[in-house]
């Protein structure tokens, strides 16, 4: 079947959706948060959901638009089996993937929600290659049959950053009331000059309305522990990464000569440095490690590079400093969650990396002391340098042109920090606006250059 446009938006969305910081920073595991990450809650969610009507005698799952075209390179079939075995992504241990479906494929038996063995083998995950689901580019659709003949089906979308929709099923609205309600960046400058607050207080206010701050304060440590963790852990690996295109780990060795070179604190490989943290972080992405979904996988390097640099190279880090650099960031993700998208089947590599950047930007800025404008400013510009910015893969797999876009992203979210506090916080673009320029943007960007490796680098450079 051709390949079709996705259906996109044709009017900007609403932005009064609730949103908690545990929303946009989840630990789970490489490669892709949409690809990886929300088919296996899909496929978990569906498993009980099967289970609950009996023990099917069959199952199977179909992927649509980007999750088909680029799903094997993703590693989408194995989430799926790992789900219906009620498998979490925060949950499973990366090392033991290989195991379970190795297991299942010599078997063609799974234990649906990890109790009742049922009969699935590897092509009852269907990809429908080119076509599209209207609703979101990145669909499946489940189906169990039980004896008899009765079925039950269910559509899912993954919506970016791990997030899934179910069809026809109301979003899960909370009654949370949050202290500071904000829709807008102008609304977040307004609230912030109002109250007298910093962007990262009217973030740690509003998640005292969903539990404790000291909850809280334990999660935003727990996600800057996974991801320095996940630094540390790529820079002692080497070897090629997986799924074909003989891409070699390159941190090992990078940190090797850095440390060699001599103090990290030379002026001169001071980005060198910042690039080596997030290499070492979308390597073992690549890999299926453990990553920090922020605000995605792909994207996932460079929150934990800017944190890096902030916490090695600028004068008096702090841990307080650490934490608001996360909760400032979070509140610029929440934005473009809630007014665009964080999905690259949506918006391109724009809405991960670009998010990412300006996030960051945002974080660093916080956590350097600037006030709000100044947080605004270095967000809108890391943003306004990465619109358009195609999502291509070459063979669908997060490794070329991805790990090194991370990379240029971290460095770029530096520079954007800095030039905002050289600044007052005025400026000619806001960060509404940018933000949605790149939605539009990313509603006009063909389907070839969104996560569907039909086009850009994806078909014009030679797979090895």
């Amino acid at each position: 079947m051709p390949l079709q446009q996705a259906v996109v938006m044709e009017e900007a969305p609403r932005a009064d959706a609730q949103l908690s910081v545990t929303d946009l920073f989840t630990i789970g595991i490489g490669p892709s948060s949409s690809h990886t990450v929300g088919p296996m809650r899909a496929a978990a969610s569906f498993a009980v959901l099967a289970a609950l009507h009996g023990t099917p005698v069959s199952l199977s799952c179909e992927l649509f638009g980007s999750l088909a075209l680029t799903g094997k390179g993703h590693g989408t079939d194995t989430a799926v089996m790992l789900g219906l075995c009620g498998w979490l992504p925060e949950q499973i241990a990366p090392q033991r993937v290989a195991d379970i479906i190795a297991n299942i494929r010599a078997t063609e038996t799974l234990l649906l929600g990890g109790k009742k063995p049922i009969l699935f083998r590897e092509e009852d995950v269907v990809f429908r290659m080119g076509e599209f689901l209207p609703g979101h580019p990145n669909a499946l659709r489940f189906c169990a049959r039980y004896a008899g003949g009765r079925e039950i089906a269910q559509t899912y979308f993954s919506v970016g950053g791990g997030a899934i929709v179910a069809e026809g099923q109301e979003p899960q609205r909370s009654n949370v009331a949050l202290r500071y309600p904000v829709s807008s960046a102008a609304q977040l400058l307004a609230t912030g000059k109002r109250a007298g607050i910093s962007i990262a207080a009217i973030g740690w206010a509003n998640e005292e309305a969903w539990r404790p701050r000291i909850e809280t304060v334990a999660f935003i440590d727990s996600v800057r522990e996974a991801m320095l963790a996940c630094i540390e852990r790529g820079l002692e690996q080497d070897g090629i990464l997986p799924g074909g295109l003989n891409v070699r780990r390159r941190a090992k060795a990078l940190h090797e000569k850095l440390v060699a070179r001599g103090p990290r604190t030379d002026p001169s490989n001071v980005f060198e440095w910042v690039s080596l943290y997030a290499l070492s972080v979308n390597e073992e992405n690549a890999a299926g490690g453990r990553v920090v979904t922020a605000p995605t996988n792909g994207a996932a390097g460079v929150l934990p590079a800017v944190l890096k640099y902030y916490e090695v190279f600028t004068p008096a880090p702090t841990r307080s400093g650490a934490r608001n650099f996360l909760m400032a960031a979070s509140q610029i993700g929440f934005l473009y969650k809630s007014r665009a998208s964080i999905s690259a089947a949506e918006m391109g590599c724009q809405g991960e990396v670009g998010v990412a950047c300006s996030m960051a930007a945002a974080g660093l800025v916080a956590a350097l002391g600037g006030s709000n404008e100044q947080v605004e400013n270095a967000a809108e510009i890391g943003m306004e340098h990465n619109l358009g910015l195609t999502c291509d893969p070459v063979g669908g797999l997060v490794q070329v042109p991805c790990i090194e876009r991370n990379t240029m992203g971290a460095v770029k979210a530096i520079n954007a920090a800095y030039l905002a506090l050289q600044g007052d916080g005025t400026h000619i673009v806001s960060l509404d606006a940018v933000i949605e320029t790149m939605r539009q943007t990313g509603n006009d960007m063909r389907s070839q250059y969104k996560e569907t490796s039909l086009g850009g680098l994806a078909v014009n450079v030679v797979e090895c």
